[in-house]
């Protein structure tokens, strides 16, 4: 049989039944279009996770208190023997390779000027911030290079603590009150926006030593390292930690790269990608049982043409191929349609709700489709054997 009169034969019996074909094709665009949506939500919400862990450079080291097996984050509980300092910080500087580095003091606390008063995040850190996390000032500077164990009481005000407090005058050489300390203005920054629901735009940064003074802490929470273009970070990191454990006699703290970091992060969030694929794959099961249901049926309502084909000489491998090249065209058309539905559903949500990232990886377009073709494939196997296993004489009494 000409492969021209297969591809007729095939295209006959869908067109024959429009109505059956129609929601046939219906169950595996469904399927398609419900795994291209939700591998769209898990691949943007990917790519927005990493950005948001990038946004401050990929060439930082985070050293945290305490010895931990996990990713030792900021604001981790302080259990070690021998705190991280503001000595540590300044020994670290002077390593090969490193740039700068930030001593970090988180807290909140209530900051006032006249009549007004926020409650905000207050950073206790260093001067080298605008260059290790890669954060601009909008106005005036940041704080000065002083020793940091003496510092001067000077603050640094986040973009949307400036307007709350200040409105549009200019907070320049203004007095603010922060817990029972007054602090001179010295530079606004510019508008960060947020990291992983902490507003870096709420928030006023001020030396180290007078966060830890203010919140009653005799250890850093981390100190953020900055390492040269160019350098390992797991040469950096391995000259870090054997400083530290000079200092502290011990390794008593947790030393974690950025490099790890997005390792770790990245494989979670590609299981998490491809669970919600999964979970649109069961539509897909469901249109793989619905083209076996018609595949089923039309072996039975059209014995009459397998038995004329038989008797005309057509092979059971020809039989077979006929009734399985038919459900594959069945699957590969849903398919197509799922993607175009699928595609454009995560097209048209990222406009409607921008805030929502979206994004559609073309590896999952086409591993989506392949797995449509190869659903139709082994959902028609069975019903085509039963139709290539037809007697001609029998098959055609059934007319």
């Amino acid at each position: 049989m000409l492969i021209r009169d297969a591809t007729k034969f095939a295209l006959q019996g869908l067109v024959g039944q429009p109505m059956r074909s129609g929601l046939t094709a219906l169950g595996i665009a469904v399927g398609i279009a419900a795994v291209v949506l939700l591998t769209s939500l898990g691949e943007g919400v990917h790519r927005f996770v990493l950005a948001e862990f990038t946004q401050f450079g990929t060439n930082l080291i985070g050293i945290t208190p305490g010895k931990t097996s996990t990713t030792g984050f900021s604001g981790a509980v302080i259990s070690n023997v021998r705190p991280l300092s503001l000595d540590d910080a300044i020994a670290l500087k002077r390593l090969p390779r490193v740039v700068a580095t930030v001593p970090v003091v988180q807290g909140n606390a209530a900051v006032e000027y006249g009549s007004r008063s926020r409650r905000t995040f207050v950073f206790g850190v260093g001067s080298a911030v605008p260059q290790v996390w890669q954060m601009r000032v909008a106005q005036g500077r940041f704080l000065p290079e002083d020793d940091p164990r003496v510092a001067r009481a000077y603050a640094v005000l986040g973009s949307k603590v400036r307007t709350e407090l200040f409105g549009r005058a200019n907070p320049l050489g203004r007095r603010i009150r922060i817990g029972s300390e007054h602090y001179r203005v010295l530079g606004v920054m510019e508008s960060k926006g947020q990291m992983l629901g902490f507003d870096l735009d709420d928030a006023v940064f001020i030396p180290a030593a007078r966060a830890l003074a203010l919140f009653n802490r005799d250890s850093l929470m981390e100190i953020d390292l900055l390492y040269a273009e160019g350098s390992r970070s797991s040469d950096v990191a391995r000259r870090a930690r054997e400083m530290l454990i000079d200092r502290h006699g011990s390794e008593d703290f947790t030393i974690i790269t950025q490099d790890q970091m997005l390792e770790v992060l990245g494989s979670i969030l590609n299981i998490l990608t491809m669970a919600v694929g999964a979970l649109g794959g069961i539509s897909l099961l469901v249109g793989g049982v619905g083209i076996l249901t018609i595949m089923t049926i039309a072996v039975n309502e059209r014995k009459s043409e397998i038995g004329l084909l038989r008797a005309l000489g057509a092979g059971r491998r020809q039989i077979l191929s006929l009734f399985i090249g038919e459900a594959i065209v069945l699957a590969s058309l849903g398919g197509l349609a799922g993607l175009v539905i699928g595609a454009g559903g995560a097209w048209l949500l990222g406009r409607i709700v921008p805030a929502l990232p979206t994004h559609t990886s073309w590896s999952y377009v086409f591993l989506a489709e392949g797995l449509a073709s190869l659903i139709g494939l082994l959902a028609g196997v069975l019903p085509a054997r039963h139709a290539a296993g037809l007697d001609p004489i029998e098959a055609l009494r059934a007319e």
